[in-house]
């Protein structure tokens, strides 16, 4: 090999490897250009996904919402918010005001051993039926079965005052009643299948519907604000003739007996 052709050839070999160590710079440019970029995706992710998790955190929840939504009352109602539900017929000025909570072991046990009865009372005449109820076991036990159960009850009383007893019956049924721990008017399905029972609520479409779109959901938050504020309630059930507190009968004949002493007589 001559030496000129050995410097060329030297010449092009520097060449090559000039332009190879460009060639590696570049992709080496690229690969840290796209790690920087990478990493500020994954920071604006992070980010985004903290921003997304205040604001879930913040967002208020369905009964949140529900206390400050506009509140649609159920037909069979009255007073402000469509918190006074009175039942009966009757001229008469007596009424007997229940105060419950949908969850509450106690009710479900009265209404077992004296709604028939009770109820037989303002059917006949001899006093008018009030009911508030409240929530309050939703926070005492944690939960959202007593506000659920009540919006369904107003879907029910919207129906009539019928459906709103028989329905009411129903859920504190032994059959249907959950014990007090658990949560199962939290569920739409659970207060529909309950429901189904109920002659005026089978395959009721219009009261399935405002179940599972809470129709009376703030209606119900309303009424729970009102058991909240009544005087003289400190447990379920509270019943009162007349305004008057008395000793929760256990038997039809404490219950008769709560009425002649209220000064109730047929």
């Amino acid at each position: 090999m001559s030496k000129r052709n050995s410097k060329a050839a030297k010449s092009a070999a520097r060449e090559r490897l000039r332009l190879e160590r460009e060639r590696q710079a570049k992709r080496a440019k690229v690969r840290r250009q796209a790690i920087v970029a990478g990493s500020i995706v994954a920071v604006l992710a992070t980010a985004g996904g903290i921003g997304y998790a205040v604001v879930q955190t913040n967002k208020p929840t369905k009964w949140e919402a529900a206390a400050d939504a506009t509140v649609v009352a159920p037909a069979n109602t009255s007073g402000k918010n469509g918190t006074t539900v009175l039942i009966g017929d009757s001229k008469t000025d007596n009424v007997v005001h229940l105060y419950e909570d949908p969850r509450c072991p106690g009710c479900a046990n009265m209404e077992q051993t004296l709604g028939e009865t009770v109820n037989k009372g303002m059917e006949d005449g001899d006093y008018k039926l009030s009911f508030t109820i409240g929530t309050f076991l939703d926070g005492n036990l944690t939960g959202e079965g007593s506000k659920n159960a009540l919006s369904a009850l107003g879907a029910a009383l919207d129906v009539g005052p019928e459906a709103f007893l028989d329905y009411k019956a129903a859920l504190y049924s032994a059959k249907y009643h959950p014990a007090e721990s658990t949560d199962e008017f939290a569920k739409d399905s659970y207060l529909i299948k309950v429901a189904n029972t109920v002659d005026a609520l089978k395959n009721n479409k219009k009261f399935q519907d405002a179940v599972e779109k809470g129709t009376y959901d703030a209606w119900a938050m309303k009424m729970g604000k009102s058991f909240d504020d009544a005087e003289g309630v400190e447990s379920t059930p509270t019943i009162k003739i007349n305004d008057k507190a008395i000793t929760t009968p256990s038997t039809v004949a404490e219950w008769e007996t709560a009425l002649k002493d209220a000064g109730v007589t047929k």
